[in-house]
């Protein structure tokens, strides 16, 4: 038998595999893509419902496919199952792999499909390490930019907005749920805080259209007033995050990174402006694959917290719960 530490998937669609094929994306993109190249993984099975997810799967990385995952856990047990279902099924398939004694778990976010569910799978036991695809905790880009932060190298930090536009014609909550669970775990990992929703403006989060605002505070060392835009009916997407510093800016999100200093006005005397310093992020970023590198990490050693944990995730969701 091949030697590498076996890694299963339920769930074969996008995330799972089907995104490899977007030309665009930094590659590995997919949890099959990661796993074919890590040179310590290696993939042995796979489980959807869908019979044509089934046949794409296993005629691209060449394994068993099985419409049940208890069987196929049965008959392929692995040491990390990547759980890329819905939502509201998270909570099943990861006590299913603490049954089935699979000792990593990689979740796909968001962490369940209610509070009440994230809830109990965090409240799994340590001997199954549960790891959240909040993959912007791996990425090399949002990990420099935590640095600067927690640095102080543009001075402390004053406020944090946030904006999100990710679909012409969704309603605003499920733009939010879905894809802004992303958007708060990435403002809490970079700014080492937690969200406290107060108050929102604008229309019902039920809309499909126009723009709603989310104001809170941000709670680690201190208290930080954040605002978080999630807008419709824009034919574009947008992701991003700016921090306002004492002495700077820090602008980060999907294709942007931007870094800006406190610099002598150059249009009037005796006052000071924000100069761009730094424009860009060189080189991949490894988001994906730095993910099931902490997941085989996890695997080797028992004792090791994951980077991307349902406990991280779990304060996404309340977050989001509390605004909803």
């Amino acid at each position: 038998m091949p030697e590498g530490i076996p890694v299963a998937i339920v769930g074969l669609g996008r995330i799972a595999s089907l995104l490899e094929d977007d030309a665009l994306r930094e590659k590995p993109c997919t949890h099959a893509g990661a796993v074919n190249a890590n040179p310590y993984c290696r993939l042995i099975s796979g489980a959807d419902t869908s019979g044509e997810r089934r046949r794409l799967f296993t005629k691209r990385w060449k394994v068993p496919v099985y419409e049940n995952a208890d069987e196929m856990l049965d008959r392929h047990p692995c040491k990390i199952l990547c759980v890329a279902t819905h939502p509201d099924s998270h909570l099943f398939y990861c006590r299913l792999a603490v049954k089935k004694s699979v000792p990593v778990i990689i979740c796909e976010k968001p962490l369940a499909g209610s509070l009440v569910s994230a809830r109990k799978i965090a409240a799994i036991p340590p001997k199954t390490r549960v790891i959240t695809n909040h993959e912007r905790r791996y990425a090399a880009d949002y990990n420099e930019a935590r640095s600067i932060l927690s640095q102080k190298t543009l001075g402390e930090i004053l406020s944090i907005k946030a904006s999100l536009y990710m679909g012409k014609n969704r309603r605003l909550m499920d733009v939010l749920w879905h894809d802004g669970t992303h958007l708060v775990d990435a403002i809490m990992f970079i700014c080492d805080v937690f969200l406290r929703h107060e108050k929102r403006l604008g229309p019902p989060l039920s809309s499909k259209s126009g723009t709603a605002f989310l104001y809170g505070m941000a709670r680690g060392g201190g208290a930080i007033p954040f605002c978080i835009e999630i807008g419709a009916g824009r034919d574009h997407l947008v992701f991003e995050i700016e921090v306002s510093c004492a002495s700077g800016r820090l602008r980060i999100g999907n294709g942007v990174f931007e870094v800006y200093g406190s610099a002598p006005a150059t249009y009037a005397e005796g006052f000071r402006s924000l100069s761009k310093i730094r424009s860009g992020f060189e080189g991949p970023t490894n988001y994906f694959a730095g993910m099931l590198a902490d997941a085989a990490a996890c695997v080797n050693d028992a004792a090791r917290v994951p980077i991307s944990g349902a406990t991280q995730a779990l304060a996404v969701i309340e977050y989001l719960n509390s605004v909803r």
